[in-house]
């Protein structure tokens, strides 16, 4: 099962400068007007590796990660180590800490039931890492997957090392304090190993820096670079959480739709009328709290000015007809109850539709979901809750997956704190 290694990390030296100013979030969520930001506020910014541009950016990105290596701006730590990562913040007026281990994983196809994926991918996403991974041999970013661990045998490792002062520490733009443990022990260590021995792990976010750490290592193993024995090559750098853990928050992903050729909020009331109970909602506060409070699956649907109403399905089973391929963990999602029983037949908009975001926006903003309808940007809005975190397990231990969009793990983890260069 899953096969955990400590490595020596890169990480940024005093000579970079204080790290805050250096490290940078995830790549797919940094806006161009945000990369120039991170890009002025310094030099050494990881985003100039992360997240390259120009004419030839991959090859820019491998300069770039040679001339820092020179100067001593980056630096493999001299011991062998597996880093404890903690997350400290606040949502929807909550406060919030979020801990796990950043190490070294084994690659291994999904097929064998060891690494689990829960949510489709693009490939745009994939050539994209592929091409990087090809010129700089390094993860840069961590693969964010979840463990179960009811016995407990990984925490109270993680304890024994977070019981001392974390060995760097700051606090972000948005609010967010990042503290990281090294542990170089061989005895902590190692029963660090021996707890992930039988695990499975699930992926919850990074499945496109998976998937592309999978075909790089079969193409270096093609080209005679690596064996298939202890190469770095054949490992990837992941933070690794407990799925039980408090901290873990999703949030929900909203869909805002437009440029419906005769929308008509009427007539989409009546078809959505017949598999779902429709309920007219005074406010936007008492559709929410009615939403959530719901057993059944429901979304709230939003049409402008006060057109707030909530759409309770009449029967659970409706969505596994639909789906007879595929797990019931899948049909009993509330994202695939709206695809294929709200979007798909009502507005025809199907999973191609859905992909290249024809008729189909998402956001994680309700605001923005709101706001868009009544600015008169959007037709009309569907507002999802949160997908559960043992949803997640059940659809990736069944051997499905998700549709996209379904799940939005906050807050992201930094990029450019803990790196692996792989060759």
């Amino acid at each position: 099962m899953a096969e955990i290694r400590p490595f020596k990390a890169l990480r940024f030296t005093p000579l970079a400068g204080d790290v805050v100013n250096n490290v940078c979030p995830p790549y797919d969520i940094i806006s161009d007007a945000e990369r120039e930001k991170l890009i002025e506020k310094s030099e050494y910014n990881v985003i100039r590796l992360e997240l390259p541009k120009g004419d030839d950016p991959y090859v820019q990105a491998q300069k770039t990660l040679e001339s820092w290596l020179e100067k001593g701006i980056l630096a493999h730590d001299e011991k062998d180590g597996i880093y404890v990562y903690e997350e400290e913040f606040e949502c929807e007026n909550k406060q919030y800490k979020i801990r796990g281990i950043v190490t070294l994983v084994r690659l291994e196809e999904f097929s064998k039931g060891v690494v689990l994926p829960h949510e489709e991918t693009l490939s745009k996403a994939k050539k994209d890492r592929f091409s990087l991974m090809s010129t700089t041999f390094s993860n840069f970013s961590q693969v964010y997957s979840m463990y179960l661990d009811e016995d407990r045998k990984i925490a109270v490792n993680i304890d024994r090392i977070t019981k001392d002062k974390s060995d760097i520490e700051f606090k972000t733009e948005d609010g967010i304090i990042h503290r990281l443990w090294i542990e170089t022990d061989p005895e902590i260590i190692s029963a660090l190993v021996c707890g992930f021995e039988g695990k499975q792990l699930f992926i919850a976010d990074g499945h496109h820096r998976y998937e592309t750490g999978l075909n790089f290592r079969n193409k270096m193993r093609e080209d005679g670079l690596i064996g298939d024995g202890d190469e770095l090559g054949n490992y990837i750098m992941m933070f690794l959480a407990d799925i039980d853990d408090e901290g873990l928050v999703i949030l929900p992903t909203h869909r805002m739709v437009r440029d419906i050729e005769n929308f008509s909020v009427d007539n989409v009331i009546e078809k959505i009328s017949e598999k779902f109970d429709v309920q007219k909602m005074a406010t936007l506060d008492g559709m929410m709290a009615t939403l959530n409070a719901s057993k059944n699956r429901a979304y709230a649907f939003y049409t402008g000015d006060e057109g707030y109403y909530l759409c309770t399905l009449k029967n659970e089973d409706d969505t596994l007809s639909c789906h007879p391929d595929r797990s019931r963990a899948y049909a009993e999602l509330d994202v695939t109850g709206l695809h294929s029983l709200i979007l798909e037949p009502v507005f025809g908009i199907d999973k191609e539709n859905m992909a290249s975001q024809k008729n189909l926006i998402y956001t994680r903003s309700l605001d923005e979901a709101i706001d868009s309808v009544k600015n008169g940007e959007f037709q009309c809005s569907f507002i999802l809750r949160s997908t559960k975190m043992r949803q997640i397990k059940d659809v990736a231990a069944a051997g499905d997956k998700m549709p996209q969009k379904s799940t939005y793990f906050y807050p992201k983890l930094i990029t450019g704190l803990v790196m692996n260069k792989f060759r």
